[in-house]
């Protein structure tokens, strides 16, 4: 089986989610990415997988199920801190980030028997899962990060290598209010919806261009 990381930030105001406000307030744009958080960590948990990690920039909370190992995130970029979080494991793994709670363990659960690579697209060009049957952390240094062809340079970088790449389904990114709303509708059952659905008038979809890639 798989080794399933997610790269997130402690839901702390004002480091977490910081284009959600306005409309929203700090205080509430951390609780949407708890809420998106613990939904991600809840599909992880119910995959089949060798080993659970949560490489995590803070300190973990209550949000926090059963069944992980916790690991610090490195200091650098974003692309030293992917690859680095693929160097910790010596077998197959998949990495997702902790902006797509409608993110489903059918999702997650990917075969490496006919591949080298999985690799999930986002809406907005980034990426956000990436799955290494051989992780090297050198197919990852030097991406750059956070751009409208991160996705693109990603794909390409494992092509490049020579390694056999499927693809997952493109997802939605939450960045903005108006991703929120759109990928709340998607999951009306989860607690991200749940946490939108509570949030005042005020915060209402808008639109506007995010970051890009897991973080």
């Amino acid at each position: 089986m798989t080794t399933l990381l997610v790269i997130a930030k402690e839901p702390r105001p004002g480091r977490v989610k910081t284009r959600l406000t306005p409309p929203f307030t700090p205080g509430e744009a951390a609780e949407l990415a708890e809420a998106a958080l613990a939904d991600t960590l809840n599909a992880v948990a119910a995959t089949p997988a060798t080993r659970r990690v949560l490489v995590l920039d803070g300190a973990p909370g209550p949000w926090l199920p059963p069944g992980f190992d916790v690991v610090a995130q490195c200091a650098g970029g974003l692309d030293e801190r992917l690859a680095e979080a693929f160097a910790g494991c010596a077998g197959p793994a998949l990495l997702i980030g902790m902006d797509t709670p409608q993110v489903t363990p059918e999702l997650l659960t990917v075969d490496f028997a006919d591949c080298d690579a999985w690799f999930g697209p986002a809406e907005d060009g980034g990426f956000w899962a990436l799955g290494l049957a051989c992780p090297d952390p050198a197919l990852l240094r030097g991406v750059p990060m956070s751009t409208p062809v991160t996705g693109a340079v990603q794909r390409e970088r494992l092509a490049s290598a020579g390694l056999r790449v499927r693809d997952l389904p493109p997802l939605r990114d939450v960045d903005t209010a108006a991703d929120a709303h759109a990928v709340a509708a998607l999951a009306p059952r989860g607690r991200f919806a749940a946490r939108l659905a509570r949030c005042p008038a005020a915060g209402g979809p808008v639109t506007g261009p995010g970051p890009v890639g897991p973080r």
